[in-house]
């Protein structure tokens, strides 16, 4: 299977089987991401390296407003698309299989996780994979430590608070907070 295949497939089909064609491309994909993050995150890298290797990464070409502070971790790399001024601090785990979208001027605090995969709840089924993307507005901040959930879309000018776990979609201009995230601000 292709990877142009495999991405069509896991925005249409929504079930990645264990061992199954699609699940041998996600570990390809894996091993290609673990090569360019460990350049990523092996010594010092100028912004415009990082931009370099970022864009390699997604195989898009970062804007040039774009800024990362490494270590920064996927295991899959080709479905994130940044927007402009979108600032991404150390730490950051984004599983991206399913797709994350990050909008202009986003703020990602230290060790933020964006996963897009839930594994099957039926334990005979437990390694296969349920995908959803990701979604986050323009000028959203994300504070440190939080996570987001597979499915999620953030609206535009939110705030999620340190440690926040975000499984339900965010409206625009809040603040929310707490296990599970919810919503304890309008802006």
């Amino acid at each position: 299977m292709e990877e142009k295949e495999f991405f069509e497939l896991i925005k249409k089909d929504g079930y990645v089987k264990a061992g199954s064609p699609m699940h041998q491309v996600m570990h390809s994909l894996a091993d290609r991401a673990r090569r360019i993050t460990g350049k990523m995150n092996d010594g010092y890298r100028t912004p415009q390296e990082l931009r370099a290797l970022f864009s390699e990464l997604t195989g898009k070409k970062v804007d040039e407003s774009f800024n990362l502070f490494p270590p920064f971790y996927t295991d899959c790399g080709k479905n994130i698309s940044v927007g402009k001024n979108v600032f991404v601090n150390a730490g950051c785990c984004f599983q991206d299989q399913a797709g994350i979208t990050v909008g202009d001027g986003a703020l990602i605090g230290h060790q933020v996780v964006i996963a897009t995969l839930n594994h099957d709840l039926d334990p005979e089924n437990r390694a296969s994979m349920i995908p959803a993307p990701v979604v986050i507005g323009k000028n959203v901040w994300i504070g440190s430590h939080a996570t987001v959930l597979a499915g999620v879309t953030v609206g535009d000018n939110s705030v999620m608070a340190a440690g926040a776990v975000v499984t339900k979609d965010v409206p625009p201009s809040v603040v929310v907070a707490g296990v599970p995230a919810r919503v304890i601000k309008k802006l």
